[in-house]
């Protein structure tokens, strides 16, 4: 049994509260949230405790684990705290939104060995995953390829846009990581082409809500992503590989599977609402896959790595949003010393 401490009480927050709760190797000890008041709320709601201060929580007497779904800007400080308690850390994406001081704080993580997991939780989906299996043993032949759609319902506020980072970094990066994740390489080159069609407004903070990734595999294979933050028509995402000789994809997910016949017209159920609603196991899978890692010992299946990977392709992709050149993706893996030592 796993004892779990939870650090932030926001909407993440509740959705991951909930699966620890629910998950039969853990304990649920400990809330931290800045607002008491959402912490002691949050903490009746699932039998766990309130914490008063961050000792609490990075206290390796009562917590072997803590889950990080706090601001962004707190992400690189608790996994830092988690390192120094010996306290295994699952954090949400970003690990920081420089790329610079995600890279320092993954050395100090693994400098200090714990095992430590990024909640890239579409590699959890169970379409996904299927598709990428049958990438991998080479169903498809070489990957020539690869789409993908990120197309949200709704434009976020533009509160939140100012401080998340940008398309790049706060909604295609997920899609950076899982076609990584599914060719099996890294991609080489991005050249991005955005526009602000929802909210132009969008653009006071440099953002676009609509925008066409293509990356450059080593091989030359091709990999489209479009991302778009308000779509008439519900929550859209889908992934198709073309091989050389085969395509497999992960279809769209409708509501409901019900479709009614007419004598003029064919009504079929529509997209969920939401990205959520479309996501929401993928949350449970992928915590339970890092309590997995931790019962056997194993390395935890998304690394702080690919997490940095994933954010490096992103820095590569906004450079281009802004330079309307191709960019090159600069990845800058942990030397033998950072692992080693703490910076």
């Amino acid at each position: 049994m796993q004892r779990f401490a939870l650090v932030g009480a926001g909407f993440i927050g509740n959705v991951h509260a909930a699966n620890l709760a629910a998950h039969p190797d853990v304990a649920f000890e400990l809330v931290y949230d800045i607002d008491p008041a959402r912490a002691a709320s949050m903490a009746a709601q699932y039998g766990a405790r309130p914490a008063t201060d961050l000792a609490e929580v990075f206290d390796p007497e009562r917590i072997d684990a803590v889950l990080i779904a706090s601001s962004t800007d707190t992400h690189a400080e608790h996994l830092r705290r988690a390192a120094d308690a010996g306290i295994a850390a699952f954090v949400e994406k970003p690990i920081d939104l420089d790329l610079g001081a995600a890279r320092e704080t993954v050395a100090y993580v693994r400098a200090s060995g714990i095992p430590a997991m990024v909640d890239f939780n579409r590699r959890f989906d169970r379409d996904h995953a299927e598709l990428r299996r049958s990438v991998q043993a080479g169903e498809v032949g070489p990957v020539e390829l690869v789409q993908l759609t990120s197309r949200g319902p709704a434009s976020p506020p533009l509160e939140y846009v100012r401080v998340s980072g940008g398309q790049m970094r706060d909604q295609t990066v997920h899609f950076f990581d899982l076609a990584r994740w599914i060719c099996g390489e890294d991609p080489v080159e991005v050249y991005v082409a955005g526009s602000a069609l929802a909210d132009p407004r969008i653009t006071d903070y440099g953002d676009v809500d609509t925008s066409v990734a293509t990356l450059r595999l080593p091989g030359g294979g091709l990999i489209q992503i479009d991302s778009v933050r308000r779509t008439g028509y519900g929550y859209d995402e889908r992934i198709e590989v073309m091989g050389a000789t085969g395509l497999v994809e992960s279809r769209r997910h409708t509501a409901g599977n019900v479709v009614r016949y007419g004598a003029t017209a064919t009504a079929a159920d529509g997209l969920h609402a939401g990205w959520f609603e479309r996501v929401r196991p993928t949350y449970a899978a992928a915590l339970d896959a890092f309590v997995r890692a931790l019962r056997d010992g194993s390395e935890p299946p998304v690394t702080l790595e690919d997490g940095l990977r994933a954010q490096a392709i992103a820095e590569a992709a906004a450079s281009s949003l802004g330079s309307g050149q191709p960019e090159r993706v600069e990845y800058r893996v942990l030397t033998d010393d950072e692992r080693k030592i703490r910076v």
